[in-house]
């Protein structure tokens, strides 16, 4: 299996409906976090996830419609990862109980059906119809696909089968060697310059770090702030010090 991760490029009504997406998942999994305390608390047996969703549709869907305007795998998944994470708690010792998932924090769901990639940059979701993505996508039939949220930014990941063939040798292989002056030099004498993006963007998180802080709580500043904060993280993860570390020969062309 080989997993694939790209950025959507979406408008303002696809926006949304990502948005009401996330949500209904996030509440799925807090009313069935709640569900499970209760009823430990009351019968020292934690329901598991199909019978968690026999009642969030007789209980909770009847009662609110906006569960209809989504697929219904968001809210299904949501209650498999709880169940997953009740069984992490209990087998790994360093996972704690699972806590309550709040907006705006790590937003994702989770789809499956009828999804198709076509005209490259195109793929097919099910109750959301077609999303344009800023890569071309692996002509591959695709059978589920994970939506989740990063500062501003919304990005599709799914995994698909892959064959993998060797290649021909395409010149001498040198020795490459990862430094901090330099980001590499090779065994051949030639040195490449290291830029130190990740220590400026170190500062600027910094910066934005301590604009949050002093920010009221709750208030319409520290949201803005926070936003901004988040983009600055975003960009200081893509940063070239990651790549560095998946570096080890360069082929001599």
């Amino acid at each position: 299996m080989k997993s694939f991760k790209t950025k959507l490029k979406l408008n303002n009504q696809q926006k949304t409906i990502l948005a009401k997406h996330a949500g209904v998942a996030r509440h799925a999994y807090n009313w069935g976090l709640a569900t499970c305390i209760t009823e430990y608390e009351e019968t020292k047996k934690r329901p598991s996830a199909i019978t968690l969703h026999k009642r969030l549709v007789a209980e909770v869907k009847s009662i609110n419609p906006w569960y209809y305007e989504v697929s219904k795998c968001a809210p299904q998944q949501a209650l498999r990862d709880l169940e997953r994470a009740f069984k992490n708690f209990l087998t790994i010792a360093s996972r704690g109980f699972p806590k309550f998932k709040k907006k705006g924090r790590k937003d994702s769901f989770y789809l499956e059906g009828s999804i198709k990639i076509f005209q490259g940059n195109y793929i097919q979701l099910p109750r959301i119809g077609v999303v344009k993505t800023y890569e071309i996508l692996p002509s591959v039939p695709i059978k589920n696909v994970t939506i989740s949220k990063k500062a501003d930014s919304w990005y599709i990941s799914f995994k698909y089968n892959f064959e993998s063939y060797p290649t021909e040798k395409a010149g001498e292989t040198i020795g490459v060697d990862i430094g901090i002056n330099t980001l590499a030099t090779c065994s051949d004498g030639s040195k490449f310059a290291n830029v130190k993006a990740y220590r400026q963007a170190k500062k600027r998180l910094v910066r934005h770090q301590r604009a949050v802080s002093k920010k009221v709580i709750g208030s319409k500043n520290r949201r803005k702030a926070v936003k901004k904060l988040a983009k600055v993280h975003k960009k200081a993860d893509a940063t070239p010090r990651r790549r560095q570390l998946a570096c080890g020969t360069r082929t001599k062309q």
